[in-house]
């Protein structure tokens, strides 16, 4: 998947996602959701980000919570 700057984007990691990527159609939401699976993978704490995060889980809390508890359970897996 390619972002809106032309940058390559991961495939999604977690089902959670994959079943809300089903249901969006413009790419801008698309990047937007694999930026806060990304950012639930592996947080970055600047404050840019962190905003950008908090702005995309307001609009989608369920599937914030979703994946959350998915990247929890893959952590607690491999641990």
């Amino acid at each position: 998947m390619i972002d809106q700057t032309g940058n390559f984007m991961a495939l999604p990691r977690t089902d959670a996602l994959r079943r809300a990527l089903r249901q969006v159609r413009d790419n801008a939401s698309a990047v937007d959701l694999l930026y806060l699976e990304d950012w639930e993978v592996q947080p970055k704490p600047e404050l840019g980000v962190t905003l950008r995060i908090h702005q995309i889980r307001r609009a989608n809390p369920r599937l914030a919570r979703e994946i959350r508890a998915e990247v929890s359970g893959l952590k607690r897996a491999v641990d």
